[in-house]
This record gives structure tokens, sequence and C-alpha cells, in this order.
């Protein structure tokens, strides 16, 4: 692909790790996109995701603000693209011009690596791109653009994660006649903070994710360690632990190292100090001084719990990392934090870094939320949809929740699903299904995760009536998983009280073993998530094809599991393989009707989790003729 990409004319290759739809789609309200690179890890122009500004005329000092807090440290701007201009060589200037304008704002110097400019030609909306060398702003060529097949592979190969955490008690001293200097003053504790986290007497403790059987690795790395000066510039002598390269730190292939909401490995950093390492001489005791205040003064103790994340090459020494990554993304936090920290000093915020990889999205990005309010709470919500927007992630569902930030843990020790008694639940089932054999169909599918709740499990028997109740349990996990609710799936005798409460039912059904159908579980739904549903109508099993052309419109659009009801029996459907020419089509069922135990293999070669055809190559009918269905169909919440 890379030799095709170059071409017999010898031009360097852009290569773009995240898809082309990314850049257009949705669109925004600025037509400029930043492309974010990582000159350090990566081959030069490489783009690996790309931001959006806020606003149609983007205020570059706003935006280098925004994005310092947003964007890891180890990623950096390498150009920018103009989506909607005249579809010109100047278009391309222009957006290289901005990229370095705001490159150069974000990190304080002046660019160093190559920058790409880029427009859309107007009349055949292909991208073009242009390259200025070291940074000048001067187009100097054309570059051929490849989108590559596995960008994670390539990001990992050569990149992993590192990560630090740091709470801090920052004693803020106001004289009481100067209340109008608290923000200056506490500006300046800050930058004096910042400025400590080089001095010898404090240590990093470097820690490796601990994989299975294995010891755990860690070093120490003291301040005449570190391989750049206060103003972060490299020294010239070597590092006393430069043999140490973060590599050292994952025994596994980089590729395979997990980055998912459960569980990310990366390497731990722990900041340790002591204060009479460089204070003290041999066999002196340690003294208390007493520093009176010249005025009468409060104290007032800031909060601040720094988290930070970075993307270092695997090839670093560690403490090169330590020093050029780690304490520049403390200090770009701590910068971050003060600015909203200091518009209400009084108030006393609850500021909290949370590091998210959302879907669509190749590389981690860090928000800081104050946790005084709650995730529903309207300042929290439009914080998260101006990320949403940034980001270019649909507004219609929540991937920037606290629940879906990134967990770090041991390396290959992954998180299952469990029940509310404890019990392990089987996840996304259909994965490990073959193909429907549906001939030039085009299957839609279930958008995101959900588990498995079928006959006897949590000790229920619910053997003959329990169907709909299963799939209403799954169908209210996929809500839970996708984070739309925190509430627990609801066990039968839950549901059963809350169609009674809405008066749906006699007090006398609860603990019953009554059957419940497509209405019953649009008005569960209803209650306790919120959420509304679509209900589809048949009068017979040989129709439900009819209805595959509008099943797949729901799988695209919304993306939540159906529930089929007809008769006795009721299943879940996770998605349709159709074939609009010819009308042949498949149901992916899911089948609530399953009483084994939680055995994958079992289950799918079993067929309790499959494509089913209305009639398959011997001519029985999967649906029956002589009963009519039901189908559920829930909708997606609108929200972020």
């Amino acid at each position: 692909m890379e030799a095709s990409a170059a071409g017999s004319r010898g031009r360097q290759a852009l290569r773009f790790l995240c898809p082309k739809r990314s850049l257009l789609f949705p669109p925004s309200a600025s037509p400029l996109r930043w492309l974010v690179g990582a000159p350090r890890v990566l081959p030069p122009f490489t783009v690996a995701a790309a931001l959006r500004p806020l606003h149609a005329d983007p205020d570059l000092a706003r935006e280098a603000d925004e994005i310092r807090g947003l964007l890891p440290r180890g990623f950096d701007i390498v150009g920018a693209l103009l989506v909607d201009g005249e579809g010109s060589d100047a278009d391309a200037a222009r957006a290289l011009k901005l990229a370095s304008a705001l490159r150069e704002g974000l990190l304080g110097v002046a660019v160093s690596h190559g920058m790409v400019g880029g427009y859309m030609d107007a009349g055949s909306g292909e991208i073009r791109f242009v390259a200025s060398e070291s940074g000048g702003t001067d187009a100097v060529e054309g570059l051929e653009v490849v989108w590559e097949d596995e960008p994670g592979k390539l990001l990992w190969e050569k990149g992993c994660l590192l990560r630090c955490e740091l709470p801090l008690k920052l004693p803020l001293y106001v004289p009481s006649d100067e209340i109008s200097g608290i923000e200056e003053r506490f500006s300046s504790l800050i930058e004096s903070t910042a400025a400590k986290l080089r001095d010898p007497h404090v240590s990093y403790l470097v820690e490796g994710p601990i994989p299975p059987n294995e010891s755990h690795s860690s070093i120490i790395l003291h301040g005449d360690d570190l391989c750049s000066d206060s103003r972060g510039s490299s020294r010239t002598k070597e590092c006393t632990k430069s043999i140490v390269s973060c590599s050292e730190f994952f025994p596994e292939k980089m590729y395979n190292l997990s980055l998912t909401r459960e569980n990310a490995d990366a390497i731990e950093i722990t900041i340790l100090s002591n204060q009479s390492v460089s204070g003290l001489k041999p066999g002196t005791t340690p003294v208390v001084e007493y520093f009176p205040a010249p005025a009468p003064a409060s104290l007032r103790v800031i909060n601040m719990k720094l988290d930070i994340v970075c993307y270092s090459s695997i090839d670093f020494p560690v403490a090169v990392a330590v020093s050029e990554l780690i304490i520049p993304g403390l200090a770009d936090q701590m910068s971050v934090m003060k600015k909203i920290i200091a518009s209400e000093i009084t108030q006393q915020a609850q500021l909290c870094p949370y590091h998210f990889i959302p879907p669509g999205l190749n590389i981690p990005v860090t928000a800081i939320y104050d946790t005084r309010y709650g995730e529903i709470e309207e300042k929290q919500s439009e914080l998260r949809k101006k990320l949403h927007i940034r980001l270019g992630l649909p507004l219609d569902r929540p991937l920037l929740r606290i629940s879906n930030a990134l967990t770090f843990g041991g390396m290959g020790k992954r998180v299952k699903g469990t029940s509310r008694n404890g019990s392990s639940l089987l996840r996304d089932v259909h994965r490990e299904i073959p193909s429907s054999g549906v001939s030039g169909g085009i299957m839609s599918l279930i958008d995101g995760s959900y588990e498995y709740y079928h006959y006897l499990h949590d000790g229920i028997d619910d053997n003959v009536w329990g169907c709909a109740y299963r799939s209403l349990q799954t169908i209210v996990s996929w809500y839970r998983l996708q984070q739309y609710s925190s509430i627990d799936v609801p066990s039968h005798r839950e549901i059963q009280q809350v169609l009674v409460e809405i008066g749906d039912k006699d007090p006398s059904f609860i603990g019953s073993r009554e059957w419940i159908g497509a209405i019953e579980i649009s008005f569960v739904l209803d209650k306790l998530l919120g959420v509304s549903s679509k209900i589809i109508n048949v009068r017979s099993g040989d129709e439900l094809p009819e209805k595959c052309r509008e099943l797949a419109r729901h799988f695209e659009t919304q993306g939540t599991p159906v529930m089929i009801g007809g008769g006795v029996l009721a299943y879940t459907l996770l998605g349709v393989d159709y074939n609009e020419a010819s009308g042949h089509c498949a149901f992916l069922i899911l089948d609530p009707h399953y009483t084994g135990a939680d055995d994958l293999k079992k289950i799918v070669n079993g067929g309790w989790c499959g494509w089913k055809k209305s009639v398959d190559s011997k001519g029985r009918s999967f649906f029956l003729k002589d009963k009519f269905y039901n189908l559920l169909l829930p909708q997606r919440p609108n929200m972020v």
C-alpha cells in the first residue's frame, strides 16, 4: 500500500489512521479540521485523528487552551484541513498557516516538524494536501493520501501509554485586605508547584502493568536522572536510567494490549517526595522553621486531583518520557485547572480528569469534569455536547460519561459482566455466529453490547413463561452497557411491580407466572428508563419478511435490540440480512428459551443464537403462520 501511495513520481505519502468519513461527517459549524499526529513516534506526515473547532471562525488562543486539556502529551497538531472553501491551493496554504499558529500557541515554541495543509476539491470531492518541512508555512510539495486499514496496529506497535496521578493540596494564604489579588496569588502558587516537579528531592516510581504469572517490574527515577532542564530542553549528558526503555515494561506485543473501558494497559508513574535528599548533611537533624505572616491572612486549601496520560514511543528511555511528557503534561493540566478554579475560586470546584477512547477515535482524550454537578445536570451535559462536537462524535449517545472512562489495571486481567447475584453473564454472543447465507444481502446489526438473559438464569425457574421477561432484561442490559442508564437490570418481580404501579395489572399479578408481551415491555421501558418504543404488528409469521426493510432501517439508525413476540413465544432480534432486490432475508435471533449453562460454544452450536430464515432449505417455517406477531423497537434516547 505504501509503495503504491508514493507512486512513480516519488511524492511522500500522508497516512491517515482515521477514516475519510470522520473528516467530513457529521457536519459542523467550522469548516476546519485540526489534524493530530505524533511526530516523535509515528512516521512523518501521519494523521491519527481530527479535532473540530467549536466556532466557524475559531479564536486560536482559546482553541489552544481547550485542546491543551483534551489532547495527551505525545500527540501534536500536524496540520489542518479546510472542507468548505474555494477548493484551491490557497485554501491549503491558509489551513497550513492556521495549523502552525495553533501548534505554536499550544506548546509555546515554534513548529519543528513537518506540517500539512489540505482542502476538499469542490468539483470532485477529493481531498488534496500540501506539505511543509520543518515547521515552515510555505507549501513545498504535494502529498499522496493513504487511508490505513489497521490504524490501531501502527499506533500501538510503535507507542504505548504512560499514566500519572497526583493529588495535591495547595495552601493559598490570602491577606484579609487583598481579596482582589486571589487569582494572581493562585497563579503564582500553580507555577511554583509545577517547577518543583524537577527538584532533586522528587522521585518517580515507574511500574509496568502486571501480566499473569510474571513478576512486577519497576524502577525509581530521581530528579537528577531526568533528561531535560526546567525549560524542557534536552541535556547533552546521558541519563542515568537511559538504558531502561518503555518497551521493557511490556512483555507482550504492543498491539495486543488492552485499551478498553474495562481495562487499559499503561505504564504507571507515581510521584514521591523526600525532602531530606538534598536539604540535610549527614548526621544532622531536621528542624522546623517558622515564618510569621507579615499581615493577618486566611488559609484556603485548594484540592487538585491531577490525572494524565501520555503517548510515548516504546523505544524512549523512561527517563526521557517522564521528563519530556509526564512533567509537561502535569504542568499543562495544572494550567487548565487553574483557569477553571480561578474563575470561581470561592466555590471550591471539584475537578476530576477522565480519559476516553470513544468509538471511532483511535487515540485517548482527556475530559475534566466538575464532580459537583451530576451527569444529567445541564452544565455537565453542555460540556459533554461540546466535546462530542469537537471530536466529531454523534449527539445521540453518551460516549463521554464517567462510566465510559478508561479503567487502568493489570495486563490480561479482564472484567466480565456479572448479574445482580454475582453470576457471570455472556456478552455479545452473536459475534461468534457465521454468516446468514443470504446471497447479496446487506447485514444490519445491533450497535453496541448486551448481556444474554435466558431461562433459569439467576436461579429463577421461569421455564415456559419467562421468555419475554428475559428479552426485556437483555434490552435493559443494552441501555446499561451503552451508559444511557445506571439502574440494575430488573428482576421478574420488579418488572411485575412496575406494571402494577402504572395500573396495567392488578396487584395479584406480582409473584405470578403470567406472560407479558410487547405492550407490557414498552410500558416498563418507559417507566424505568424513559425510553419510547415503536411497535409493529403483523398478522402472520409469513408477513415478517415484509418488515425487513423497516427493521434494517431500525438497526442502522437506532441500533437497539428488538423484541419479537408471537403466540406464547418471545425472541430477541439482533439484526437482519436483507437482499432488497430478491427480497430474501434472514433474522439474527437471540433465543431466551435456552436452559443450559452459559457455554458460548454450546449456545452457538445449538442454534440458540443464530440466523433464522423465515422458511429454511427444508421448507420449515421458523415463524408460525397461524400466529400474529408484535415487534417492539426501542428507541435510542437523544442525549450525550
